[in-house]
């Protein structure tokens, strides 16, 4: 495809949110350069927000627009990918907001808790309008999926506890990115923070049982950290509705102190899973 370049500008209709730098919360674990084709971790967010994007390729698989991306800001380059907002297919049951934005309050939550499961992501204009610009993740290619999503490997387990606090509707295989520097990172988080219970995952190895003292943990700063700044951040980009779902789901991990089961109204496997 031809190239297309852009440099960021106001996002027409949307408000740029003031944390698109710095998110709320406690930091997670940089994305390690490993696993970012020798990326200063500290550039990402900066580069991503600021950088002039050029358009190199597209995601042919993905069911919405996903643009493989060069992005470069005086002398520091990286790769992104990036969805803009024009290229969503309409989803009935998610009729307000936007997959980017649901991208990018992922993003957010997954820093708040200090987890580092989700890349650097924003939310800003591009060559083909607004959208969210997420950082390139190398893959180890030499990791068999299936045995992984099917194994009790801790680094899944957060995964899955983040994933009942989003109320991810789509968690498939193939969203979960095994790096080079031996850490899982999740992606595609376009399909989250429903107000009824969507949750659709490959990952159930954990279901009804216990939550951990660190886990325990985790919600809670979640649950302080969504009294004050956090919230403010997602509000330019959920509902109201959406953010008082969020804090019912946090509230109900802590009181039950246990991973969710599957619902028997729903689906509990996306399709295809993989």
């Amino acid at each position: 495809m031809g190239r297309a370049r852009a440099r960021p500008s106001r996002l027409g209709g949307v408000s740029e949110p003031a944390s698109n730098v710095t998110p709320p919360g406690r930091p997670g674990p940089a994305p390690d350069p490993a696993d970012t084709g020798g990326l200063d971790a500290s550039d990402a967010l900066t580069l991503l927000r600021d950088g002039e994007i050029t358009v190199t390729g597209r995601l042919l698989e993905a069911s919405n627009t996903t643009l493989y991306c060069e992005i470069s800001l005086d002398g520091v380059d990286g790769r992104c990918i990036y969805k803009p907002v024009r290229g969503e297919r309409a989803l009935w049951d998610f009729p307000d907001g936007t997959l980017a934005g649901r991208e990018r309050a992922a993003y957010l939550v997954s820093e708040a808790i200090g987890t580092g499961i989700v890349p650097p992501t924003a939310l800003r204009g591009g060559p083909f309008g607004t959208g969210m610009v997420q950082l390139w993740i190398d893959v180890d290619e030499t990791v068999d999926l299936i045995a992984l999503t099917r194994s009790d490997d801790p680094r899944l387990r957060t995964i899955a506890l983040f994933d009942a606090v989003i109320n991810n509707a789509d968690r498939k295989g193939g969203h979960l990115l095994p790096a080079p520097s031996g850490r899982v990172y999740g992606v595609d988080h376009g399909v989250t923070f429903h107000v009824e219970n969507k949750l659709r995952t490959v990952l159930w190895t954990w279901r009804g049982q216990r939550l951990r003292t660190d886990e325990v943990e985790l919600l809670s700063c979640l649950r302080e950290a969504l009294g004050g700044p956090l919230a403010a951040a997602l509000a330019d980009l959920l509902s109201n509705a959406e953010i008082n779902g969020l804090r019912a789901r946090v509230g109900r991990l802590l009181t039950e102190r246990r991973f969710p089961m599957p619902s028997g109204d729903w689906p509990a496997i996306p399709w295809p899973p993989f």
